[in-house]
């Protein structure tokens, strides 16, 4: 679990709560494999399988350093609530799930929302059918 700095509620947007998860997903690349992911708000719970070469705190940096880098870059409006550039704050929360049910921790993750009783407004850019029905029509018709 990583908690953002002073606790401020950033994951309330499902955009910030995209970007997020891209970013710590971009970490696959690296042999970090991830499970599934539950934001409350002011932090994020999620599932890491980290590879052996990694110590846990090699590891901790890699993931937050990545993840508030592409916040920034995404939401320049970060900028004014994080001006020093630190999104995460220093604490964390390592448990193994090896311990634990699979399937129980699985269901902790995805019921984030309801259990701090959120509601996460989603302003991801759609596009609406009929402005999609214009735009193919206007193309130049093959014959």
């Amino acid at each position: 679990m990583f908690v953002t700095k002073c606790r401020f509620n950033c994951f309330l947007k499902q955009s910030h709560i995209d970007t997020c998860t891209a970013a710590f997903r971009e970490l696959e690349s690296c042999d970090f494999e991830f499970g599934t992911f539950g934001f409350g708000g002011s932090h994020v719970h999620f599932q890491a399988n980290v590879p052996k070469r990694y110590s846990v705190e090699v590891a901790e940096i890699m993931l937050k350093s990545r993840s508030s880098m592409r916040m920034f870059e995404r939401h320049p409006g970060f900028r004014k609530r994080y001006p020093r550039g630190s999104f995460w704050s220093g604490y964390e929360h390592h448990e193994s799930t090896g311990r634990k049910n699979m399937e129980e921790s699985t269901a902790y993750l995805n019921d984030q929302v309801r259990h701090h009783n959120l509601a996460i407004i989603d302003d991801r850019q759609q596009k609406l059918n009929i402005l999609a029905e214009r735009d193919t029509a206007s193309l130049p018709q093959e014959a």
